[in-house]
């Protein structure tokens, strides 16, 4: 018992051993009943972690039980706790890719069982059918690795509606065209909107169009996710009001929240207290974020609005090259230099922005100028650590990826993993329990999915068992593909998914909002 004690006091748990209780809904069907005998159970709600048996029967928690009642359960499967964490599986509010056509085993390898797409005012569809529904519909039937929730997106709406990318101001047809889309998503089972403010077409919308949308999405009682107008340090508390004067009534959730060009844990307690004024004032705001201090996003982001689609951007090198160039250069110049972008996309991929206009014999803003804006993405090296470590903290943000499978970004196949490895049981900067809510019970209340993101009697059997000081997050900006290590179990609506590094099961799930 005193390996048990000594991993509890480094992961900040305190054993309570809880009473027996069941699931009455379903009966104790031995063919499909796992039992984990004398587990950490940490479940997600912030409690202390406490001792305990967990039974799944089906795809449910059937019972927990203090370990001294053990031999009144029995399952076909036993797994031996052996004082490892159980905990739920984690869920990504902000995920990227599409599983119709790529595998999301390195999100399970770092123990991820839910993620959320059609982020930054777009999604993955079928084809050119910008309808979200037939795409639902198509991963209803398809065998998945994972959960999948997902948002209906602000810049496939506008096309579907067919508005051109560069209108600021759509007419009343459009826009109703636009809701009408937006509403058959939502009813279809979409979890809320998604805007991607600093892309096109989203760059070019205004308040009116979006707040038409989230009077939508208010109705059914969803979310608006936002990619934010700017994460420029000084203008990022006029972004937070556009987010949520362009939400209200629904409820507005700020995506991978960082402060770029911000400075210091003063500038971040700063813009907490900031976001905790609106707590009070009655705005459900929350949002998420990630442990790195690059971002990743397509170079677009560093041309000026009048360069960026559907302008003719030949055109305008020829008649404004100069002041493209200018504009560049210093933009990049002020995001750290050519040094602190690394691209991400072939065939520069692995080189930075340096090394790459080097290797054409350019300099760097004349090398941005010919390839132009939509010739890729890469990692930019724009945020304080000691700032981002501040808002990670935050008890009303949670954990988010902002990956999806190929990303040449760390974080797409590490996240969770660093945050257990670092941030528990390296620096104890929060407890498990506190860490675990903030990637499980939290994101699934923001998404509102009754049934997952806890360990208790009924929910659905999302769960990971590891030891929190064997979890490694192996991936590297120079390697950014290697997978995590440490997750011994990753269970799946009730049936393990991976073990032993190696995924074993496909079975995840579509889930619609308002269907448990």
């Amino acid at each position: 018992m005193s390996r048990r004690l000594t991993r509890r006091q480094l992961i900040g748990g305190a054993a309570a051993a809880g009473g027996l209780a069941s699931w009455p809904g379903r009966a104790m069907a031995a063919a499909e009943s796992i039992l984990f005998r004398e587990v950490l159970l940490v479940d997600g709600t912030g409690a202390p972690p406490r001792l305990a048996d967990v039974l799944v029967t089906g795809d449910r928690i059937a019972r927990i039980a203090p370990p001294a009642t053990r031999t009144r359960l029995s399952a076909t499967r036993v797994i031996a706790g052996e004082g490892r964490v159980l905990a739920p599986g984690f869920i990504d509010t902000h995920s990227h890719g599409d599983p119709l056509e790529q595998s999301y085993e390195s999100f399970l390898a770092m123990g991820v069982t839910t993620i959320t797409l059609g982020q930054d005012g777009s999604g993955p569809r079928i084809g050119k059918d910008l309808d979200l529904r037939p795409w639902l519909n198509a991963v209803d039937r398809a065998r998945l690795d994972v959960n999948v929730a997902t948002l209906s997106s602000h810049g496939t709406l506008r096309r579907a509606a067919r508005i051109p990318d560069a209108v600021r101001r759509p007419d009343a047809a459009a826009l109703a065209r636009m809701a009408a889309q937006l509403g058959a998503e939502l009813r279809a089972g979409a979890f809320g909107l998604s805007y991607g403010l600093e892309y096109v077409p989203g760059i070019y919308s205004e308040t009116a169009e979006l707040s038409r949308l989230g009077r939508v999405v208010s109705r059914r009682n969803g979310v608006v996710m936002s990619h934010m107008r700017s994460e420029n340090d000084e203008e990022i508390h006029g972004s937070i009001d556009e987010l949520i004067a362009s939400s209200l009534p629904a409820r507005p959730h700020i995506s991978h929240l960082k402060l770029v060009f911000g400075k210091g844990e003063r500038r971040a307690r700063a813009l907490l207290d900031f976001l905790a004024a609106k707590r009070r004032a009655g705005i459900d705001l929350t949002a998420d974020a990630y442990p790195y201090t690059a971002g990743y996003t397509g170079i677009a982001i560093l041309f000026p609005e009048w360069a960026l689609p559907p302008t003719d951007y030949a055109a305008i090198v020829a008649a404004r090259r100069q002041e493209l160039r200018d504009h560049l250069e210093k933009r990049m110049i002020r995001r750290g230099g050519p040094e602190a972008l690394l691209l991400g996309t072939a065939p520069y991929a692995g080189k930075t922005l340096a090394e790459a206009a080097r290797d054409a014999g350019l300099p760097f803003p004349d090398f941005l100028i010919k390839i132009g804006p939509e010739a890729g993405s890469g990692a930019h090296f724009t945020m304080d650590k000691a700032l981002q470590d501040a808002l990670l903290l935050d008890p009303f943000v949670a954990i988010s990826t902002d990956g999806g499978p190929g990303m040449r970004h760390p974080r797409a196949t590490g996240t969770y993993a660093k945050w257990i490895e670092e941030y528990v049981v390296r620096d104890a900067k929060l407890p498990v329990e506190q860490a675990i809510r903030k990637a499980t019970g939290f994101p699934a209340g923001i998404l509102r999915l009754p049934d997952r993101g806890v360990i208790r009697i009924g929910a659905r059997a999302d769960c990971i068992l590891f030891d929190p000081a064997k979890v490694k997050a192996r991936s590297t900006y120079v390697d950014p593909f290697a997978r995590a290590e440490g997750m011994d179990l990753v269970m799946v609506n009730g049936t393990p998914a991976f073990e032993r590094g190696t995924r074993i099961a496909a079975a995840g799930r579509l889930l619609r909002a308002g269907q448990r």
